[in-house]
């Protein structure tokens, strides 16, 4: 079975009022996403997805090859369209669940990754725990909720989180779910 992870890193940052958009703001010499990115590759996952949408992304050399890059054309529609690419593309695939988080998160490292990916099989989702706070990211889905989720608007899983809490597993995970949403939240994390 092969283990995927997929990076959403579609939205418009309509929040961060900078001179570039979020993802592309330097953040300790590097633009965001790619700390994020880095993190994820590090986990060690068969096939590494990133979902695009707003702003291309340019690959790092050192990643061309580890990550496939899936775009989402209806990204300003919101986070649900992004999920159903990750989605598509983990069934494409033939795998039976996919770990997904945010590119904004650049704080969540390899070993959170790796924990949510690895935990049990048999629970339709799990989520990362951060100091006893769901995260909720990452989070891996199985195909149990994939015709589930939404397909429309900005929610990823967390309706049917909500909707069914006897299907989430939680893992205790060290990082920060911290995002950079604003340009006061890059301006503190440059600090």
């Amino acid at each position: 079975m092969p283990r995927i992870a997929a990076l959403l890193a579609a939205g418009g940052g309509s929040r961060f009022h900078g001179d570039d958009h979020k993802l592309l703001a330097p953040l300790r010499g590097r633009p965001v996403w790619e700390w994020a990115l880095e993190h994820v590759v590090a986990a060690e996952f068969d096939t590494v997805l990133l979902v695009t949408g707003a702003v291309a992304l340019e690959l790092p050399d050192a990643l061309a090859g580890r990550v496939t890059v899936h775009h989402n054309p209806a990204w300003a529609r919101g986070q649900a369209g992004s999920v159903q690419v990750a989605v598509h593309a983990a069934r494409e695939l033939g795998a039976t669940e996919v770990t997904i988080g945010l590119a904004d998160q650049p704080f969540i490292g390899p070993d959170s990754w790796a924990a949510v990916a690895g935990a049990p099989s048999e629970h339709p989702i799990v989520i990362a725990t951060y100091e006893g706070v769901a995260g909720p990211n990452p989070v891996r889905l199985g195909e149990q909720v994939w015709s589930l989720l939404p397909t429309d608007g900005d929610t990823g899983a967390r309706d049917v989180i909500r909707a069914h809490p006897e299907w989430v597993y939680p893992v205790a995970c060290v990082g920060s779910v911290a995002d950079v949403d604003t340009l006061e939240d890059l301006e503190r994390w440059n600090r």
